[in-house]
């Protein structure tokens, strides 16, 4: 039916007929051409009457009032009009200036579901894109940015953390202390690129800091544990958490960046076999993610690969190592990767323990291809980890009731959070009365020398506007990331105050919206009551200030809830704070009591070995300025790991109190 609708004899010789089983080979158009108007009185076909349209060629010559369009026409460097390089060569010799140069790239899917304002990625709730209806501006060239040599700024911190060369026996085999301040290296050196590279690069550019930080620490010989072992890493507990991939390279938890199967030689017999050390699931295959005490993991390789061809899975490399290891009955280290819900497209890996494999098999997956694979069942005796994250996942869908609640929000509303009371060691029913307040009183703020101007910032202040007088006062750098995390320490961060034309949710607001991580208040064994997280916190992240009413020093000697800025600390980010800004010369001489009045900070306990630090910050107003204390995380903090800090040293003797917090380097006492 379609060859007798489309084929004509109009044109066929009287008489003749066509034999459509002589036709060889049909071609289909190579391409269609655009049809504009025609101007009056051209004629579009060799017909003696005017038609209303014209066929033009899609590299032109284009009729008056026409101009050409995309795709099929676009501009290099010059100005000139570009096509393929083969059509250039095609068209070019014949129709003079309208030669095509450079072929058009076609926009990728994935950037256009990556919208970026203003050239920065635009998180949720970080208060880091554009309003609607504001011209965005074209994103940052990249071509004549000069690469910023970083080498210095790593030997500063390796030197200031006891980390320049390394022995051999240190990087075959570590502790817990030079984990620690292994992972504090690489994280203080990462945020300190990431700040540089933003106003530069801007954010969303592909640079990948983790990446670089952790090639040139381990190319200096920054590493530990890399000696491999079947159980557990000396320095790592069971429930410990990691932001990034390279992170558990560097300390030896698990070696491959990408493979999710660790595995070591082993001569058991006459013969070396393979037996697995370590497991990564992170969602790449298709595992179970079972009850906390099992899963199922899926064996590597095979499936589909990125040149679309499919597979079956081999027994050989990692697989083989499962395999040998459910023979063999050796405990496997299991870290688990999940979701991190404030940053989309990250995930947090947490270390789960260790595992026997109890059994293996081969069946087929959903594309119909053979994998293999092997039931883990959890080793007992260890502490909770993945399973306790499920838990507090349950206890927020409303699953399971948290144990042990006297009150579900102490803070009545004040805060955006709910904040728990909870008590599951005794029958004390909670702390001493208190007003909560979730802010800091000032009788009188302290006065300038000179008044300060606030910022124009309406869509709140951007990395790369050096003109921005908030971000001059910190250095021209801004001191938060679009997640909120703190990207270098200094003694004093200046942060918009209330002159600042800055929406509420500018990024250098960090500690002026209330609580960031869902707390909770609970009493300890031997501390009285403390404070932790249901959520994971990030190395730098804000958790709280310290709310109350500022005093004048020596008031309330006996207060229990006092914070004082002029005692002595010990602050274990003291060797990165930058000592060559002016903001060192400010005086501080803040007292705040929370007794009568204060918010969840109250009620974090002394530690010798604190995982939280306190951060000095102004926010300025014409001539007063108003110091604030903010809290953020030193290290990456697990859920439900109670958060503490130094409270610093007095000489007045008599303040001495004895100290209970329990870790290697306690001091005995704090004031």
């Amino acid at each position: 039916m379609m060859e007798q609708s489309y084929v004509s004899n109009a044109n066929v010789p009287n008489g003749s007929t066509i034999d459509k089983t002589r036709v060889l080979e049909v071609k289909p158009l190579r391409c269609l051409s655009p049809v504009f108007p025609s101007p009056n009185g051209m004629s579009s076909v060799s017909t003696p009457q005017p038609s209303p349209f014209v066929c033009i060629t899609p590299n032109g010559p284009y009729p008056p009032g026409v101009t050409p369009f995309y795709p099929f026409v676009a501009q290099n460097e010059s100005g000139r009009h570009c096509e393929s390089s083969q059509q250039a060569t095609n068209h070019g010799q014949n129709q003079g200036n309208f030669g095509f140069g450079t072929p058009i790239n076609p926009a990728p899917v994935n950037s256009l579901k990556n919208a970026t304002a203003n050239g920065r990625n635009v998180h949720e709730g970080t208060g880091t894109g554009r309003k609607k209806g504001v011209a965005k501006k074209p994103r940052k060239s990249l071509e004549n940015i000069v690469e910023v040599n970083v080498e210095p700024l790593l030997n500063q911190l390796l030197m200031s953390f006891r980390l320049v060369e390394l022995d051999q026996a240190k990087r075959a085999d570590g502790d817990k202390e030079l984990v620690g301040r292994i992972l504090m290296v690489f994280d203080l050196f990462r945020r300190r690129m990431t700040q540089m590279d933003e106003p530069r690069y801007g954010a969303g550019s592909g640079r990948r800091p983790d990446l670089k930080a952790s090639k040139m620490m381990m190319t200096k010989g920054v590493r530990t544990n890399q000696m491999k072992r079947i159980g557990n890493v000396t320095g790592i507990e069971v429930g410990d958490i990691f932001f990034f991939r390279m992170e558990l390279c560097l300390v030896g938890l698990h070696a491959p960046t990408m493979s999710g199967i660790d595995y070591m030689s082993v001569k058991l017999t006459k013969d070396e076999e393979p037996l697995a050390v370590s497991v990564v699931s992170a969602g790449g295959y298709e595992d179970d993610g079972g009850d906390g005490d099992m899963f199922i993991y899926t064996g590597q390789g095979g499936v589909q690969r990125k040149d679309g061809q499919m597979f079956d899975q081999k027994l050989e490399k990692g697989n083989l190592a499962l395999e040998k290891s459910v023979r063999r009955a050796n405990p496997v280290r299991v870290v688990r990767g999940v979701k991190d819900v404030a940053n989309p497209t990250g995930k947090i890996y947490i270390y789960d323990g260790l595992y026997k494999i109890q059994e293996s098999w081969e069946e087929k997956n959903k594309s119909g291809l053979n994998v293999f694979k092997y039931k883990f069942l959890r080793v007992p005796g260890q502490p909770e980890a993945f399973k306790l994250w499920k838990s507090i996942q349950q206890w927020r869908d409303g699953v399971t009731s948290r144990g042990g609640v006297i009150l579900p929000d102490l803070t009545s509303g004040a805060e955006s959070r709910p904040v728990g009371l909870v008590n599951d060691v005794d029958d004390e029913k909670g702390p001493a009365y208190f007003a909560y307040i979730p802010s800091l009183k000032y009788s009188k703020p302290f006065l300038m020398p000179r008044p300060s101007l606030g910022c124009p910032c309406l869509d709140g202040c951007q990395p790369d506007d050096s003109n921005c007088p908030c971000i001059q006062r910190n250095g021209g750098l801004l001191p938060y990331s679009s997640l909120g995390v703190l990207m270098s320490y200094k003694t004093l961060i200046h942060e918009c105050g209330s002159a600042c034309s800055c929406p509420p949710n500018c990024r250098n607001r960090m500690s002026q919206g209330g609580l960031k991580v869902h707390l909770e208040v609970f009493k300890t064994r031997n501390k009285g009551w403390g404070l932790r997280s249901w959520d994971p916190i990030r190395a730098g992240a804000f958790i709280c200030e310290y709310a109350g009413e500022v005093i004048d020093a020596g008031n309330d000697i006996d207060d229990n809830y006092i914070f004082d800025a002029t005692r002595i600390y010990e602050q274990p980010l003291e060797a990165v704070h930058d000592y060559n800004d002016e903001s060192r010369k400010v005086p501080f001489p803040l007292v705040i009591s929370a007794k009568n009045g204060g918010n969840v900070a109250r009620f974090m306990n002394h530690s010798c070995s604190p995982n939280v630090y306190w951060q000095l910050v102004v926010r300025e107003s014409n001539n007063e300025a108003y110091y604030h204390i903010a809290f953020f995380a030193i290290r990456h903090i697990p859920p439900m790991q109670e958060l503490t800090y130094d409270y610093g040293m007095n000489k007045v003797d008599h303040r001495r109190k004895r100290c209970l917090c329990g870790s290697l380097n306690c001091r005995g006492y704090f004031y």
